[in-house]
């Protein structure tokens, strides 16, 4: 059975740092592509962040505008997890985090083409 298990939320202040991990099991996810995406209450899954493997060489990384520059996605394929490190957060941040699997190597920033998903973590960013 696949399971994605989020860790890593809380409140911090902004301006903090908090890192997310994302626990993967059940299959081999080194070639899957990984991403994280957020839901604010009131609003719509949005994507975040996401790491393929791109030419059978290295992985790539994808950012949306409003976290490029403060967050960083990163994989251990050794831990099938996979990381995000949140720094300068803001209270437009708050929301409760997901991480997702895509069952293929391509980049995609839509929630509907992701195959597995993670039970969220709540990130809290007081002013």
């Amino acid at each position: 059975q696949v399971q994605l298990v989020e860790s890593g939320g809380g409140l911090v202040q902004a301006g903090g740092s908090l890192r997310l991990s994302c626990a993967a099991s059940g299959r081999t996810f080194s070639t899957d592509t990984m991403g994280w995406f957020r839901q604010a209450p009131g609003k719509e899954r949005e994507f975040v962040a996401t790491i393929n493997w791109s030419d059978s060489i290295t992985y790539i990384t994808y950012y949306t505008e409003s976290v490029k520059g403060r967050f960083t996605i990163s994989r251990d394929n050794a831990k099938n997890t996979v990381y995000l490190q949140m720094n300068s957060l803001k209270p437009e941040d708050t929301a409760v985090y997901y991480c997702a699997a895509r069952r293929t190597p391509n980049y995609s920033r839509l929630a509907s083409e992701y195959d597995y998903w993670g039970q969220g973590t709540q990130v809290t960013v007081s002013s």
